[in-house]
C-alpha cells in the first residue's frame, strides 16, 4: 500500500532534522525549490521516499526571478555540501522547479544555477506541478504561497489545464510586519513564522493574504474547482486556508509540512543515480 501525504510528510520533516547516511548503492533523486524566502534541496529514493534534506533563508530569488545568481548559487552549493557531508552521497544530478508562467529566459537561470554548482539539471518543472506529484490530486487546485508568487494549478482528471503566477507571497507579509511595528525586515520575517505570534499578527497581515486568496479566486473562476489545496511556507499561516475559503468560496486546506511538498514534488522528475553513476 502507498503511504498517504501525510506520511510522506511526516517522512520528509524527519529527514530535514535529521539527515542520515545514504548507501552507495541506492538510487536517489534530488529536488532543488529556488524560493523567494527558503532554498530547498530534498533526496529521495528512486521510489520518492524522503531520505535527507536541507533548507535556508536566502534573499535571491525575486517575483520568481533569480535576481542574484551568485548569491543563489552559493546558497546552493552551501545546502549541497552540508548534505553530501551528512549523506556521504555526491550529488550529481537533479530536477529544479520555477514559478509558473516564467518565462523560457528566466527559466534558464535556475537550471543555471544548479549547473554552476555541479548538479546536473534534468528538468525544470513548475511549482504546482511539481507539488501534485506528491499530493496525488485528480481534480481540483494546487495553490503554491511562496515568498514573492502565488502560483495556481488546475487540474483536471489528473491533468493540469491551466496554470498562473503573481507576484504577491509572503515576503509582501513580512514588509507589512515590518512597517507596523518599525521593526528590520529580518525580525519581521521571523516574527512571522513564529506559530505562537501568527495570531496576534493576523490583523495585520489579513489584507494582504485577502490580496492572495482574491489572486487565487480570480485565478480558478469558471474552472468547477471544487477543493484548493495549498501548499509553500506562507500557507502554513495561522488562519490563511480559512481567509482563503472565505474569498474564494472554495473548501481550502493545507498540506502538511507545506514547504517542504514542492521540493519534495519535483525530485519525481530527477534522473535517479548511484554513487557509480546514473541507474
Amino acid at each position: 500500500m502507498s503511504p498517504s501525504v501525510e506520511q510522506t510528510m511526516g517522512r520528509a520533516a524527519a529527514a530535514l532534522a535529521k539527515p542520515k547516511r545514504i548507501d552507495p548503492s541506492r538510487p536517489i533523486k534530488i529536488g532543488v525549490d529556488l524560493g523567494t524566502a527558503f532554498t530547498v534541496i530534498v533526496i529521495t529514493d528512486a521510489h520518492g521516499k524522503p531520505l535527507a534534506a536541507a533548507n535556508k533563508f536566502a534573499d535571491v530569488v525575486r517575483d520568481g526571478i533569480v535576481w542574484d545568481f551568485a548569491g543563489a548559487m552559493g546558497v546552493v552549493r552551501e545546502l549541497k555540501d552540508h548534505l553530501e557531508q551528512v549523506t556521504g552521497r555526491t550529488l550529481s544530478a537533479g530536477a529544479v522547479t520555477i514559478p509558473p508562467d516564467v518565462s523560457i529566459s528566466d527559466s534558464r537561470a535556475h537550471h543555471y544555477v544548479l549547473e554552476g554548482v555541479g548538479i546536473e539539471c534534468t528538468a525544470v518543472v513548475d511549482e504546482p506541478t511539481a507539488a501534485n506529484a506528491v499530493l496525488g490530486l485528480r481534480n481540483g487546485a494546487v495553490v503554491d504561497i511562496g515568498g514573492g508568487t502565488t502560483g495556481v494549478a488546475i487540474l483536471r482528471d489528473g491533468e493540469v489545464i491551466a496554470t498562473s503566477d503573481e507576484p504577491s507571497g509572503g515576503t509582501h507579509m513580512s514588509l507589512v510586519i515590518s512597517g507596523a511595528f518599525k521593526i528590520p525586515f529580518a525580525e519581521a520575517e521571523a516574527r512571522k513564522v513564529n506559530v505562537g505570534l501568527q495570531k496576534e499578527l493576523l490583523p495585520v497581515v489579513r489584507p494582504t493574504m485577502q490580496k492572495i486568496a482574491t489572486i487565487v479566486r480570480d485565478a480558478v473562476a469558471g474552472q468547477g474547482v471544487e477543493r484548493i489545496h495549498m501548499v509553500g511556507g506562507t500557507s502554513a499561516f495561522t488562519g490563511f486556508a480559512e481567509i482563503m475559503a472565505d474569498i474564494t468560496g472554495i473548501p481550502s486546506e493545507v498540506a502538511p509540512e507545506p514547504m517542504l511538498v514542492t521540493p519534495l514534488g519535483v525530485a519525481d522528475w530527477a534522473r535517479p543515480v548511484t554513487e557509480s553513476g546514473s541507474v
